[in-house]
């Protein structure tokens, strides 16, 4: 998944959307996920955050947040897995349904382990494709401009997104590095691949110190302590896509309260 909040240019619909508006329907798509107790509701969540980066790779001679996106759901099923096998193991409440040796696994743990898998789905997605297609200056902006946030803390916001996929950039270049010194990281045993990666976040970690410093400095240089509301003359109308997509939030929040 890298590069997994990078921003993909483009001029889909989802593009020309307001910056909080976007911000605000993940959330509720996100909350509407975790209330929901309905295996086919969430499936359905599911398949709209698919459709949704799948208008939002339109146009641009494709941009390919449909492609990441189906990148991210891959890491999210090989996550999944694990999760769902730890609850089938953790969760002793319900019927045994069937037993493997000496384990009874139980019908609550399958079901808690399917309703977790899919919650998690439906909670990462439609944040990760939303953040995908908004300009992360337009998204400070209109914090600062429309919520009143102060600049800084805006900044600081935006900042840490922006870091996310450095990072993992960052991280790539290591392990590449590494790569070609010999160390062969395609093991099979994920707690070996582990103990091998763990000791390289230490230069993750001293590079990460010095791009924080000079982001600061350069912040500084271009007059970070003077950026006030009045700085913001870009302005983010709502528009008719804004309002249905709204709506689509809301409605997707009161599906998963009453499923």
């Amino acid at each position: 998944m890298k590069g997994f909040l990078d921003y993909l240019p483009g001029n889909s619909i989802l593009h020309k959307m307001q910056p909080l508006v976007k911000i605000f329907v993940s959330i509720l798509i996100c909350a509407a996920s975790f209330c929901s107790t309905n295996f086919y509701f969430l499936t359905g969540i599911i398949i709209f955050n698919l459709l949704m980066a799948l208008v939002g790779s339109c146009g641009f001679k494709g941009n390919g947040l449909f492609k990441r996106t189906l990148g991210i759901l891959k890491g999210l099923i090989k996550m999944s897995v694990f999760l769902f096998v730890l609850q089938l193991l953790a969760i002793r409440q319900g019927n045994v349904i069937f037993c493997i040796g000496s384990l009874g696994i139980t019908d609550m743990a399958v079901q808690k382990g399917l309703l977790l898998v899919l919650r998690l789905m439906g909670a990462t997605l439609p944040l990760s494709i939303l953040i995908s297609v908004t300009n992360l200056n337009d998204l400070s902006n209109a914090m600062v401009k429309y919520l009143r946030i102060p600049y800084k803390f805006a900044f600081t916001f935006t900042s840490a997104i922006r870091f996310i996929p450095i990072f993992s950039i960052e991280m790539a270049g290591i392990i590449e590095s590494q790569q070609a010194r010999g160390v062969d990281f395609e093991v099979k045993n994920p707690f070996k691949k582990f103990a091998m990666i763990l000791p390289l976040c230490f230069p993750l970690l001293i590079s990460s110190v010095r791009k924080i410093e000079s982001t600061a400095i350069a912040a500084e240089l271009r007059g970070f302590y003077l950026r006030t509301r009045a700085c913001c003359t870009k302005s983010y109308k709502i528009h008719l896509c804004d309002i249905i997509f709204v709506l689509i939030g809301l409605a997707f929040l009161a599906g998963g309260i009453f499923f």
